[in-house]
């Protein structure tokens, strides 16, 4: 497929466009919006278990001034309008009795799993429909793969933040005024959780879109890409939306906050099904590429057993 790709059909100067079309066509002209609303609402439903289970994890072995600082990593990778709902929660957390965030974290533990279990069930279930898998995943097999995405995801999201905690304590050491103007080794703090979320979606597409093959690596790594980047203007476009453009706290009030980060979920959940729509688009064209060039060889073959029939006549 990878080979098909590059030698014909990456040479038109238009297959981008048109296959951008047709993702945008797969991803939005079908009924995906419905799971993108239950991925967004079980994320949200997960994400504050989520950080109490971390900052649990972090005073096991790490100062109050260090799960303060790993908890502002986190805080950062959020739209800043909703970034206030989790600054005070993190501080709670942060500043609570080892006993008391161990106790907590046991019961987020609970309900963190169950939301994520099913956020990615909804996650998985579109991203098959928009491969076209028309024979269902068995219940088990279902569950256990969606258990296992889960745990991965979450594995990643835990190196990944810490990755920018330990930027940032580098970033300060070496230069402390450095540090908090952005300069020295700031701009890793954009670039690891981008280079995270390639690496999960390349990985979530190769494996766990497709029942019946593996996605071919190379439409699994441009969507990834693709998803990310998607992720990353749609974070920047929420924070224009929600902070310029229409405010959402004089409709919303004191929940506005949670209204923000539930459109800033939902923003990036379709980025996401774009991003395997992409890389399905791409699949398609290798395929269709391939049958084109598997004719044009049967029809020189016939040509050619005629032509040697007729010599030999001759």
């Amino acid at each position: 497929m990878s080979a098909h790709l590059s030698r014909t059909v990456l040479k038109a100067p238009d297959f981008w466009g048109r296959l951008a079309v047709r993702a945008f066509a797969r991803s939005w002209g079908r009924d995906v919006m419905l799971y993108t609303g239950g991925v967004s609402f079980f994320a949200l439903l997960a994400v504050f278990p989520a950080i109490a289970i971390l900052i649990g994890f972090y005073k096991l072995g790490l100062s109050i001034g260090q799960v303060s600082e790993q908890a502002a990593a986190l805080a950062d990778l959020l739209p800043a309008a909703a970034q206030g709902i989790f600054e005070d929660e993190i501080s709670r957390l942060a500043n609570a009795s080892a006993r008391t965030v161990s106790a907590q974290s046991a019961f987020a533990l609970l309900v963190g799993a169950y939301a994520a279990h099913r956020g990615f069930k909804a996650l998985l279930a579109g991203l098959n429909l928009i491969h076209d898998e028309t024979e269902p995943h068995g219940f088990f097999r279902f569950n256990l793969l969606a258990f296992f995405v889960a745990i991965f995801a979450f594995a990643l999201f835990t190196i990944v933040s810490g990755a920018v905690v330990t930027v940032r304590i580098l970033a300060h050491a070496a230069s402390p005024a450095g540090a908090q103007s952005g300069g020295g080794l700031g701009p890793l703090d954009t670039l690891l959780p981008a280079l995270g979320l390639a690496l999960g979606l390349t990985l979530l597409y190769r494996y766990a879109m497709s029942h019946r093959s593996p996605v071919a690596w190379l439409p699994s790594l441009v969507g990834g890409l693709v998803a990310t980047l998607m992720s990353v203007v749609a974070s920047w476009l929420c924070a224009i939306y929600v902070e310029q453009i229409a405010p959402l706290g004089a409709t919303y009030g004191s929940v506005g906050a949670v209204v923000v980060l539930l459109i800033w979920l939902s923003w990036n959940v379709n980025a996401i099904f774009y991003g395997g729509a992409f890389a399905t688009e791409m699949e398609i064209a290798a395929r269709r590429e391939a049958r084109l060039e598997q004719t044009a060889a049967g029809v020189v073959s016939l040509s050619e057993r005629r032509a040697s029939r007729d010599r030999s006549r001759l």
